[in-house]
């Protein structure tokens, strides 16, 4: 089920809003639209499960998965279904209930990735894997980055990897990208210019960064 997570401290800095949520606020229809979109590609038969493919194959069966920005659970629920154990975070509430409501089984949280602490929710960690898709890298509120690779790094088990992609060309360079790995105490094992493996060039339009324990 969801949960929202309690609000901050007064002694504690406010939260910023991400990206995402500026849009929301913008549109408070966009998360519906997002959803519906999703939804109706699946009906259509279209090819959503490419993130996940990969996931799976550099996992055993039965891992322990961390979807970070997991949005209406497009890719944990692939990987439930490959016999995973999945947790899924958004901060949109809206996304969160799509997951419930289409992939039930799963374990599907609201909450911020700058702020994650799951063995705070009673939730056990580390993570086999963790799969950030779907761009949430760049619809994070502006200088949280860092931030939020260091979050993700320590719930990740000590051979676990990290795996994030993203369109190169969302403001969120792979030079900054690097940077953070480095801030978070994590290094780049495989740099990817697609879902499906190909190389990563200078005139890749999309980046997947496969992260591990430095």
């Amino acid at each position: 089920m969801s949960e929202t997570p309690a609000p901050p401290s007064s002694d504690l800095p406010a939260r910023r809003p991400s990206r995402w949520e500026e849009m929301v606020a913008a549109n408070p229809d966009h998360s519906a639209w997002y959803v519906e979109r999703f939804r109706a590609m699946a009906r259509e038969g279209r090819d959503l499960d490419g993130e996940a493919r990969l996931i799976d194959a550099m996992i055993p069966r039965g891992s322990r998965v961390l979807d970070g920005g997991c949005g209406p659970g497009r890719v944990g629920a692939h990987l439930a279904e490959r016999g995973h154990t999945v947790v899924g975070v958004d901060v949109d509430p809206v996304l969160v209930a799509a997951a419930e409501a289409d992939h039930p089984g799963s374990t599907w949280l609201v909450g911020d990735l700058t702020e994650l602490d799951l063995p705070a929710r009673g939730v056990p960690e580390p993570f086999d894997a963790i799969v950030v898709a779907g761009n949430v890298m760049t619809f994070l509120a502006q200088g949280t980055s860092a931030q939020v690779l260091r979050r993700l790094a320590a719930h990740l088990a000590p051979e676990g990897r990290i795996v994030l992609g993203f369109g190169a060309g969302r403001g969120y360079t792979p030079d900054k990208l690097s940077a953070d790995v480095v801030a978070a105490g994590l290094r780049e094992d495989l740099l990817l210019g697609t879902w499906d493996l190909r190389p990563f060039t200078p005139e890749s339009d999309f980046l997947v960064a496969v992260l591990a324990h430095a």
